[in-house]
Parts: C-alpha cells; sequence; structure tokens
C-alpha cells in the first residue's frame, strides 16, 4: 500500500506502508509516518495499491484515521471500498481531510473524453495513464485503457470515456500523458476533453495532435498537455461539435507541409526536449504541431544531424513566419 499526503504547500512522495507498522490486530494497522514540515495544512490523501499485476489480491478498506502526534487534531472517515474499485480498473482513492474549524474540499467525478484515431486497436498491448492538475493538486497517474465507456468507433475518429473520482481540483492546467507498450506500435491522440460529470459545463479541451511511436519496453513516452480552451456555454460546444463533424471533408483540404531542420554541429548544440512548431500564414496559422517523427532518426535533433517531418494542416496562404521552441525537458 502507499499514500501521498497533500498539504496547502504541496504534496509528499509517495510513502510506502512496507516498513512502517507501529502496531497490527485483527483488523486494525496502525503506521508511524513522518511528513516534510513544509508539506503545509494536509488537505487531501490518495491512497492505493503499488503493484500493477492483474493477479493482485482485492483488499477491502473499511476505515482511515489520522492523528497529528504533536496538536493531537485527529480526522476519520468510514471508506468501505475495495481496492482496485473493479477488475481491471483504478487501483486508487482519494479523499479530503477535515480538520477542526477549517472546512474540507469535496470529491468529484470527472469524465475525461479522450479522441484519437487507432487507440482502441491498440489497448490491450498498450498501458497509457493520465494525470490531471489543477489549481488544488493532482489526481495522480490514471490508467485510461482499461475500464472504458461510450466507446465510439468510426472509420477514422473514435472515442472513449474514462470516469476517475478526485478531491476537487477547481480550475484545471493540464494533463500529463505517459505512454508505454508491449509491442512497437503509433498512438494517434487527437485531444481530451475533461468535465465534471454532474455538470454539462465548463468543458476543459486538451489539444494534443501527435502521433506517438512506441517502442516495446523502451522508456515510457511522457508528454505534458497545456490546456488549449475552456468551453463555456452550449453554443460554443455545439459550434465544435459541428467542426468534427466536418472534419472528414476537411481532410481533403488540408496541405501538407515538409519541415527540414538541422542541428548544428558544435558541443551543446543537439536536445532530447519535446521541439514543437507553429506556421503562420497571411489567411491564418496553423494548430501546434510536436516534431517527434523524424524521418531519418528515432532520437531527433541530435548534434549535426538534419531531421525531416511532415505535417498537414488548414489552408494558411502564403507562409510569412513560424514560430518554434521546446518545452525544456532533458539536456
Amino acid at each position: 500500500m502507499v499514500m501521498v499526503f497533500y498539504g496547502s504547500n504541496g504534496k509528499s512522495n509517495p510513502v510506502s506502508m512496507e516498513n512502517k507498522v507501529e502496531h497490527q490486530t485483527e483488523n486494525q494497522i496502525t503506521y508511524d509516518i513522518h511528513l516534510p514540515s513544509d508539506l503545509g495544512m494536509l488537505y487531501k490523501v490518495r491512497l492505493g495499491l503499488q503493484s500493477l499485476e492483474d493477479n493482485i489480491s482485492q483488499w477491502f478498506l473499511r476505515h482511515f484515521k489520522i492523528q497529528n502526534t504533536s496538536t493531537l487534531d485527529t480526522f476519520s472517515l468510514t471508506i468501505n471500498k475495495t481496492l482496485p474499485l473493479s477488475p481491471n480498473e483504478d487501483r486508487w482513492i482519494e479523499f479530503p481531510i477535515q480538520w477542526p474549524l477549517k472546512e474540507a474540499l469535496s470529491v468529484v467525478t470527472y469524465h475525461l473524453t479522450v479522441f484519437s484515431r487507432n487507440i482502441l486497436n491498440e489497448r490491450n498491448l498498450v498501458h497509457m495513464t493520465a494525470c490531471i492538475y489543477g489549481i488544488r493538486g493532482d489526481t495522480g497517474d490514471r490508467s485510461l485503457l482499461q475500464s472504458l465507456q461510450k466507446v465510439q468507433q468510426g472509420e477514422k475518429n473514435e472515442s472513449f470515456l474514462v470516469i476517475m473520482d478526485a478531491v476537487d481540483l477547481g480550475e484545471l492546467e493540464k494533463i500529463v500523458l505517459l505512454i508505454s507498450s508491449k509491442t512497437d506500435c503509433k498512438l494517434d491522440v487527437k485531444k481530451l476533453h475533461v468535465q465534471e460529470a454532474e455538470k454539462e459545463h465548463p468543458i476543459y479541451v486538451f489539444e494534443v495532435n501527435e502521433e506517438f511511436s512506441v517502442n516495446a519496453y523502451k522508456h515510457k513516452i511522457q508528454r505534458e498537455i497545456p490546456r488549449s480552451f475552456v468551453i463555456r456555454g452550449e453554443k460554443q460546444k455545439n459550434d465544435i461539435d459541428n467542426n468534427l463533424n466536418k472534419e472528414g471533408s476537411q481532410e481533403k483540404n488540408l496541405t501538407e507541409y515538409t519541415i527540414t531542420v538541422y542541428t548544428g554541429d558544435k558541443r551543446g548544440a543537439g536536445t532530447d526536449a519535446n521541439v514543437h512548431i507553429i506556421l503562420f500564414g497571411n489567411e491564418d496559422k496553423s494548430e501546434v504541431f510536436q516534431l517527434s517523427q523524424s524521418l531519418e532518426h528515432q532520437n531527433p535533433f541530435e548534434r549535426g544531424k538534419v531531421d525531416t517531418f511532415k505535417i498537414k494542416t488548414k489552408k494558411l496562404g502564403r507562409l510569412r513566419s513560424i514560430e518554434i521552441g521546446h518545452d525544456g525537458k532533458g539536456f
């Protein structure tokens, strides 16, 4: 069992309970935990099972109590849940902590909809998690491909719904994707929508528009997706849905560009960061493209190398300028 503690000044590293047993009876285990002094006032706990093996036994959690040994402030909560929550589903739960004279946050059910092209065909071989960040913390890494709902699969587009419970995150800011696979494959992710289950709006939209080349048993691909925009009302949602329905016909009107990048041949010229580009024309500008799929090299932007990329975008008119940059990750 692992716990993560969230305070007003940040969160703790995952705390394994394996070697922290202070006292144990038939139905109760007491742990001694030392948290960083600068964590601030605790406001939520995430609790889960460390093992990701499918044959892990189920564990029923009846009650949780935490006490500050200095002030003797105590919080207790009846949970009565079994982990994993259901076969092949989430192995984590989280709940708010309410201290005396301090109002606790509420638990929110979030609906995360993934729009893609080919993930559903690969889902038995791919492991994909998402961590949603808001102004009040994050959800931790939650599985996206275990228990899917509202699956829709067309000729070129598909979508599926993932449901997760988390202590209220407030205004959402970004999503971090982690992708790995048992076999070499390419996953084309278009965008992610997140909203509270009890509310039609707002809908937080995270544009991805990237094809990920996943290598079997290699390091996980990590991608940070900042929030693109927020749909605040029904009219705005209908406009976006209509644009999505027209996408098939718009595909024919896309323009393909070949981008060739020459990395300098001197010490420190290359980068391991995620490089992006935006094209600006006299009629419009393109979306943000991640330059990750080099036609020549598995690892692009190495010293003295030339990398070629192909992208398709809407009609821009005559090209006038570009924006190119990276996220500062790695070396």
